[in-house]
């Protein structure tokens, strides 16, 4: 896909399927959201096709009905009601006016459905969206940023809501930049940087390709400092935490005196720990965080990079 001499999606071949949460994932400009607008038809690839159950999106002749989809929520006419926009698309998909007040109960928009939609707040307009995305009862959904406005419960639902979708055999396809209700929402990640594949493989595994640390609690953590630095550590201060480095290991002291030690496995720790006589605690080995993931994952692919706090004081 090309604007001109931009290439904003780069030979990008991956198969969303049903019976799962998809994350679609990737930094600002990577391409997310023009892949999602080819797969309706609102972009043209300039190689290549997108594909909804084998078809193009545009041939299909009640498209609501095959897919349903939210890509931007301020997208609507103002000066309808909740009621009237969700019949309008209604009656261009041949569907039912029944299904108006079950996907606006569904969303829990039944006591604002007479209310103009220009006076509805943001999170209001994202509900509004996914009871337009799920009016043809779909077997196919996506979604791009569904959970900007929404507050903590209408998260918790939505994320509720999109599981189930998935459990019950349709095909989800969700972006979002909320790493954290991802890691709680997905099953499997798509994840794209500069319009290119980076991965695609199931949640559990994402994370699992790259190291995390291992947490451990002492009654002396000043000791166990101690023995690493006579094992070659040298210590740094910083404004919350002291950071070592020690034979390629870095050991962060949080506020609560629990040590995360990365690059160094709990075996060593522990062999280190009972050299010196310290008790231990704690020692959990903790696989790397969704967002550790895809930040290590796309740090070749971020487009705009920002400066860091103390590099600015």
């Amino acid at each position: 896909m090309r604007y001109g001499r931009t290439l904003a999606v780069d030979d990008l071949t991956c198969t969303v399927r049903p019976g799962l949460v998809t994350g679609f994932l990737g930094p600002n400009g990577a391409g997310k959201s023009t892949t999602m607008r080819a797969v309706l038809g609102l972009e043209l690839p300039t190689a290549g096709a997108a594909l909804v159950d084998g078809r193009p999106y545009v041939e299909l002749r009640r498209p609501m009905r095959t897919m349903g989809a939210l890509l931007d929520a301020g997208a609507v006419h103002g000066g309808r009601t909740a009621r009237a926009h969700l019949g309008c698309l209604a009656r261009s998909n041949g569907i039912g006016h029944g299904r108006v007040g079950e996907v606006l109960d569904q969303v829990g928009l039944t006591d604002v459905a007479s209310r103009r939609i220009s006076g509805f707040s943001l999170g209001m307009k994202q509900r509004l969206g996914i009871a337009a995305a799920l009016l043809g009862d779909p077997a196919v959904l996506m979604f791009d940023e569904p959970l900007n406005g929404l507050d903590p419960e209408g998260i918790r639902w939505l994320r509720d809501l999109l599981r189930s979708l998935a459990a019950e055999g349709r095909t989800v396809l969700l972006s979002s930049h909320l790493m954290n209700e991802m890691a709680l929402t997905a099953d499997h990640v798509i994840v794209i940087g500069r319009g290119r594949l980076i991965a695609d493989t199931a949640m559990n595994a994402l994370a699992g390709h790259f190291q995390g640390d291992v947490l451990v609690r002492t009654p002396h953590p000043e000791r166990l400092t101690a023995v690493l630095r006579a094992h070659g550590a040298t210590v740094t201060a910083g404004d919350d935490t002291a950071v070592l480095r020690a034979h390629g290991a870095t050991v962060a002291a949080g506020d609560d005196g629990a040590l995360s030690v990365r690059d160094l496995d709990a075996a060593g720790i522990g062999a280190l720990a009972l050299s010196a006589g310290i008790a231990l605690a704690e020692l959990s080995p903790r696989g790397a965080s969704l967002e550790e993931a895809f930040m290590r994952l796309t740090e070749d692919s971020v487009e705009y990079r920002t400066t860091p706090a103390e590099a600015v004081r």
